[in-house]
């Protein structure tokens, strides 16, 4: 098979790496992907969502399946735009169509989902400028924290938590009434605060069928000790020790079944993955978010711990036999640790020259947000470089990792040291 992947991180750079260990792969090809994916793959310097540039792409180079990396294209109909095309309709899209990316393209359509299906989450309401009084009146009904979420997609950065009631009103003006995240926060999302462990639960569906993968935890927060701005996520480990037995019983039962339950009810046409951000609440999970694709860095911990042939498994998500698949998990714990540029997630600078691949040994490395220039890897991006590394537990597995991420060097080039701090 050749196949196509769109997108540049470190999430594309992992799924890269798996597919090429498949004997039924015969070309890959990343869109526009990054100095990693150029290694093993051939590099493909067009936008995610220039879809008559990808049309053009897949039908030179013979694509007879396309494995959508990030939210955008998705939420924007990549999968639609397939099916609507006469010579691409028959070529298979690993991602979810437009109307189920809603999931991840408005934290209100998921909220409303998870209402409608009985999918336990915080109690939440929306605003617009029109009702920034009501805002204002609900904000005073809560108890602090509180979670101010732009409903459309910001990139990661469209969620504050506050917990002063001052500061929530006035970032709930600057939200709306100055567009603080533009288009994204034309609706604010309003929610309860939970109070409790955050984790991620992947689900692989054909729309029918479904696989739960491992679980992972990342690390959001740029300061050790969780402090400081989020980020896109500094680190993930994977199993997460927390999550026992009883625990994803309860995960399965009450939120994934419903959940792709609900894709079929609502008739959202799914085939991909599915990210449901988890909270554990004393023993309970609840949802926090969906995002319609996989998680970066989780994806760096989750997918290395999937023994099956990659393309074996995306190819049962196309035919819609994934209930003939039987997943077979890696016992040993995973681990990564995300390498960022200096003043990330603020201002930072690119095109950093990094150093010490070669003294790598027990490891895997990722790139994030890399380029290729003149023999050169280079920083191209605020998170640069995943490290990850298996263990007995996630202790070993970090001790393996931060052994590795010490080896590599670049200006002004930080990482946290405290990964697992909390478990």
């Amino acid at each position: 098979m050749n196949i196509l992947i769109l997108g540049a991180g470190g999430r594309e750079h992992t799924l890269a790496w798996k597919l090429k260990q498949s004997a039924k792969l015969k070309n890959l090809f990343v869109a526009p992907g990054n100095a990693g994916t150029a290694a093993i793959a051939k590099n493909i310097p067009i936008g995610v969502n220039d879809f008559e540039a990808i049309k053009k792409c897949v039908l030179t180079e013979k694509i007879d399946m396309v494995v959508v990396g990030p939210e955008d294209p998705l939420v924007n109909g990549v999968h639609d735009f397939f099916l609507s095309d006469a010579d691409l309709k028959h070529i298979p899209v690993i991602g979810p169509q437009m109307a189920a990316a809603k999931l991840e393209g408005s934290k209100q359509f998921a909220k409303e989902f998870m209402m409608r299906h009985h999918i336990p989450t915080a109690a939440y309401e929306s605003f617009t400028v029109a009702t920034l009084e009501k805002g204002y009146a609900f904000l005073e009904s809560l108890n602090p924290p509180y979670v101010l979420k732009a409903d459309g997609l910001a990139a990661g950065k469209g969620v504050l938590i506050l917990n002063d009631l001052q500061e929530a009103k006035d970032e709930l003006k600057t939200m709306l009434v100055d567009a603080k995240f533009g288009n994204a926060s034309t609706t604010v999302v309003i929610e309860e605060f939970l109070d409790g462990i955050e984790l991620s639960c992947f689900v692989l569906t054909d729309g029918i069928n479904f696989k739960v993968l491992p679980t992972a935890k990342d690390y959001k927060r740029i300061g050790e000790g969780d402090t400081g701005l989020n980020t896109g996520g500094m680190g993930a480990i994977s199993p997460v020790p927390f999550a026992d037995n009883d625990f994803m019983v309860k995960v399965l039962e009450r939120i994934v079944k419903p959940t792709v339950e609900g894709f079929k009810k609502d008739n959202l046409p799914y085939k991909g993955f599915v990210f449901i951000g988890l909270i554990k609440v004393g023993e309970d999970p609840k949802v926090i978010e969906y995002n319609v694709r996989l998680g970066d860095p989780e994806t760096e911990v989750v997918i290395p711990r999937i023994k099956n042939d990659l393309v074996e498994v995306l190819q049962a998500v196309a035919n819609q036999t994934l209930n003939k698949i039987d997943l077979e998990i890696d016992q040993r714990t995973a681990t990564t640790v995300m390498a960022v540029s200096g003043g990330y997630p603020e201002d930072y600078a690119k095109g950093k020259e990094i150093t010490g691949f070669d003294a790598i040994d027990d490891a895997i490395v990722f790139h994030a947000g890399t380029q290729l220039k003149e023999g050169k890897v280079l920083t191209n991006g605020g998170r640069v470089l995943a490290v990850t590394a298996y263990g007995s537990d996630f202790k070993d597995a970090l001790s393996r990792s931060y052994k590795n991420i010490e080896k590599l060097q670049f200006d002004k080039m930080y990482y946290r040291k405290d990964l697992g701090f909390d478990l």
